[in-house]
């Protein structure tokens, strides 16, 4: 398992070619303590047997699918399914595989690019993808670039599956949280979108104006307003660290999980959306590029 750490005067950034996993994003708290703020292994080879998807690139399609598969012009094509879900790209998915770091820059606006070739019908996806992500620090920003192409038309959805916490406490409770989400998308039990969409308004999921998380727990698909690239904001007020999360795509997971006092700012297209005709379109078709956008900001509140 091969290890890259990239830095800047404000960021220092350790990623793994295992899963393209962020093992670590180090940033300055308001003492100048230099503050891990994501949720990961010391060891790397602890990843290997990692339930979580922690820091990895998910894919082929991040999410849920309904209906064991899905259909592309008429054909048909299944895949791996628990209890009529399949999640985050099936049972070997592409945070399980050992990606290929093809470029690293350490000079000015430092990055490292890592490729992944996911072969035809691995985990029942069409179309041989070559699938590249690029993580590049500037300034005192993280931009996280997903790019695919493909020999046949396929579906992608890919999205970093990093678990931020921005101190060193057991809980997220006191965190400030900021979503410019009007909307969410309404799901069942089993957290696979029904079709519809959900005013925020006068429920837990109001985030429109910062408050604190308090005893609320997400694993939400939030509708972004399109017409601002901001996700929203995250504020930890014993460090400092505040996070702001930028796209250019239509949705964001926001997830809180049980286990261990973190959040995830999963920016993506609506999950099931292969099943789904009037969500936004999730098909990569060849001579096409997937361009996947997310921006993490660091800075201090005072």
């Amino acid at each position: 398992m091969k290890q890259v750490t990239i830095n800047n005067s404000f960021i220092t950034l350790i990623v793994l070619d295992y899963g393209a996993v962020i093992q670590k994003i180090l940033v300055k708290d308001k003492n100048g303590k230099s503050t891990n703020v994501v949720v990961g292994y010391d060891y790397p080879s602890k990843y290997l047997t990692d339930e979580f998807y922690l820091g990895a690139c998910v894919g082929r399609y991040a999410g849920r699918i309904s209906n064991g598969g899905f259909e592309i012009d008429r054909d048909e094509f299944y895949i791996h399914s628990k209890n009529g879900v399949h999640l985050h790209g099936g049972k070997d998915n592409f945070s399980k595989k050992h990606w290929k770091i093809v470029e690293v820059n350490y000079k000015t606006d430092p990055y490292v690019k890592l490729q992944y070739k996911s072969k035809h019908l691995e985990e029942g996806y069409p179309g041989n993808l070559i699938a590249t992500v690029t993580y590049k620090l500037i300034n005192n920003a993280l931009h996280i670039i997903h790019e695919a192409t493909t020999d046949r038309s396929t579906v992608v959805n890919l999205t970093n599956h990093s678990y931020f916490r921005l101190d060193d406490e057991d809980y997220i409770d006191d965190y400030d949280l900021q979503l410019n989400c009007p909307e969410f998308l309404e799901t069942t039990r089993q957290l696979l979108p029904t079709g519809a969409t959900q005013t925020v308004r006068g429920t837990e999921y109001d985030f429109i104006k910062n408050r604190r998380i308090g005893s609320t727990r997400l694993d939400t698909p939030f509708v972004l307003d399109l017409s601002n690239e901001k996700v929203g904001e995250l504020i930890s007020h014993k460090t400092g660290i505040s996070m702001e999360a930028y796209t250019n795509q239509p949705a964001v997971v926001i997830y809180t999980p049980e286990g261990f006092p973190a959040i995830c700012f999963e920016t993506q297209n609506y999950p099931d959306a292969p099943n789904q005709k009037h969500f936004p379109n999730s098909v990569l078709r060849p001579g096409e590029k997937y361009h996947n956008v997310a921006i993490f900001k660091f800075d201090l509140v005072h």
